[in-house]
């Protein structure tokens, strides 16, 4: 998710900007978008801040559980909405992280040319649509250019991405595009398969689909060799 400059981090009443004219607007959209640098949204949280947005959650949840029907004061909920507020702040700690914090002190010159794949990296997130988890496996691969990232950063960028709510075509996405900012390799190479409760749960109640998303940058784009080598490296077997 993009970071909204009408949004502030230092409290939990949001309020827009003013406008500073058409040349400014028409600057800032001309500006190439960069993954790196997008500021996540709970960047500068304080633990007040944080016990803020948790008592806020809380209390809308007590309201969600009165709504549906249910007593908020019989025994087994009388917790349920501060372990739900606790719950999707944890599930949403994407927003409390940069990638370029997550990749900067772990990208290394190194004169490599052979592929780098990383598979199979479990992922859970929640569905923007319905706010309802999809989970599944990302595996990921680049061909480097002088320059490597450590592998543990590989996951570290997944997680930080499904920890938001998402989509999953636009997550697939942006672990694309955050490794290439990141070491700008001759071309990046990422696979997602997912099981959506969405799907599952409501709507089409479909049990057995899976849905596959890809992102193909530089040489897997553009070779078909490299892209079939990657595929048969990244095959992601059934879960």
């Amino acid at each position: 998710m993009s970071y909204d400059p009408s949004r502030s981090t230092k409290s939990l009443t949001f309020s827009p900007q003013d406008n500073n004219g058409d040349t400014d607007q028409n600057t800032n959209e001309n500006r190439k978008h960069s993954v790196l640098d997008e500021k996540a949204l709970r960047v500068d949280d304080t633990l007040f801040i944080r016990d803020q947005r948790v008592l806020k959650i809380s209390q809308s949840y007590q309201s969600i559980l009165d709504s549906i029907g249910e007593d908020p004061l019989r025994q087994g909920l009388l917790k349920t909405p501060n372990r739900a507020a606790e719950a999707l702040v944890f599930f949403t700690k994407g927003y409390e992280q940069s990638i370029r914090d997550v990749v900067s002190d772990a990208i290394f010159d190194e004169d490599c040319e052979n592929m780098v794949v990383v598979k199979e990296i479990d992922m859970y997130s929640l569905c923007e649509h319905h706010m309802v988890p999809f989970f599944g496996k990302v595996s990921v691969g680049y061909l480097p250019n002088k320059r490597v990232l450590g592998l543990s950063k590989i996951a570290r960028i997944v997680e930080v991405f499904s920890r938001r709510l998402q989509v999953q075509e636009r997550l697939t996405r942006q672990i694309a595009e955050a490794i290439a900012e990141a070491i700008k390799p001759r071309g990046v190479a990422v696979i997602v398969e997912c099981l959506h409760m969405c799907m599952i749960m409501r709507g089409a109640q479909k049990v057995n689909s899976r849905t596959t998303t890809s992102s193909m940058l530089g040489v897997f784009r553009e070779d078909p060799k490299s892209r079939e080598e990657f595929l048969a490296l990244a095959r992601i077997t059934p879960f």
